[in-house]
């Protein structure tokens, strides 16, 4: 049996193309990601020769990795395994239906002590959005429909590096708080960006004018901005991990420490008076 698609390929495909054509857009967000990525590999101790990036908008890269391999994010990543010692996947992992397949295969694309580097949206991305428009939909419908893809933790997200073999993995956020005009000007934004509803199970109808108007209404009343306008939340998670490889360092086995932590500290090791020991003396605790 298998699990339904999260995502209609389809129509994903077709809202960035729209927005790969649209002339004076700007995918902002992806600029901003793909400036972060920069500034980190910066001050890695490493030059990397063979990277691969995974993104709907390889325009963006050029010249920022010279010799880059772009690829769009297809279910199967179309990279030979081993060929490269860098691997990023910008801003399109929130729309897998197998995040973990897409990260595995990067592993195995990368050479031994090979860097990954994956950015996605996460947390609480466009929670104001989703609140309003559930509250309007719910208002003049009676029920509501998926509108915006689910979008998991950072702790989760963190997870799936170890689920895929990566060594040293580490996730941390940066959220962005955005201001927008109104309602309609934040959805122009994210149709500029390819990043409106490709739900496989959304609801095939337009919303209505009378359901905008309402959430417009509820996100002016609920989400303003203190000079005017609305606020949206994006928040972006970075998950970093490396092929796994001899030369890294490796956690030590418990027991072989060579200093006692007492002695590293300069502190005198006391009792806890823990009765299951057989040196512990009644009532002596920490603080004695």
């Amino acid at each position: 049996m298998t699990n339904a698609p999260l995502t209609d390929r389809k129509a994903l495909d077709s809202h960035r193309r729209r927005a790969r054509r649209a002339q004076g857009q700007d995918v902002f967000l992806h600029t901003r990601v793909r400036d972060e990525i920069e500034e980190r590999l910066a001050a890695v101790n490493k030059t990397f020769t063979a990277p691969a990036i995974v993104t709907p908008y390889p325009d963006l890269w050029e010249g920022a990795r010279p010799g880059a391999r772009c690829i769009p994010d297809t279910e199967l990543l179309d990279l030979a395994p081993g060929a490269h010692d860098l691997a990023i996947h910008a801003l399109a992992l929130h729309w897998a239906d197998d995040p973990v397949g897409q990260l595995i295969q990067l592993r195995r694309a990368l050479r031994p002590d090979g860097l990954c580097l994956a950015a996605l949206f996460a947390g609480q991305t466009l929670q104001e959005l989703r609140r309003v428009l559930a509250e309007a939909e719910t208002a003049l419908r009676g029920g509501l429909s998926p509108r915006i893809a689910p979008m998991g933790e950072i702790r989760d997200l963190g997870a799936l590096l170890q689920r895929a073999g990566f060594a040293l993995p580490v996730a941390d956020a940066e959220t962005l708080t955005v201001t927008y005009r109104d309602l309609p000007h934040l959805l122009h934004d994210l149709r500029g960006m390819g990043e409106t509803n490709a739900l496989a199970a959304r609801d095939r109808r337009p919303l209505s004018r009378a359901i905008l108007a309402h959430a417009t209404a509820l996100y002016a009343e609920h989400f303003p901005a203190p000079g005017g306008g609305i606020t949206a939340t994006f928040e972006i998670v970075f998950l970093t991990g490396w092929a796994p490889d001899d030369s890294q360092p490796k956690p030590l086995r418990p027991g072989s420490a060579a200093q006692r932590l007492a002695d590293a500290l300069g502190t005198e090791e006391r009792n806890t008076g823990d009765p299951a020991r057989p040196d512990a003396r009644p009532g002596s605790s920490a603080g004695d």
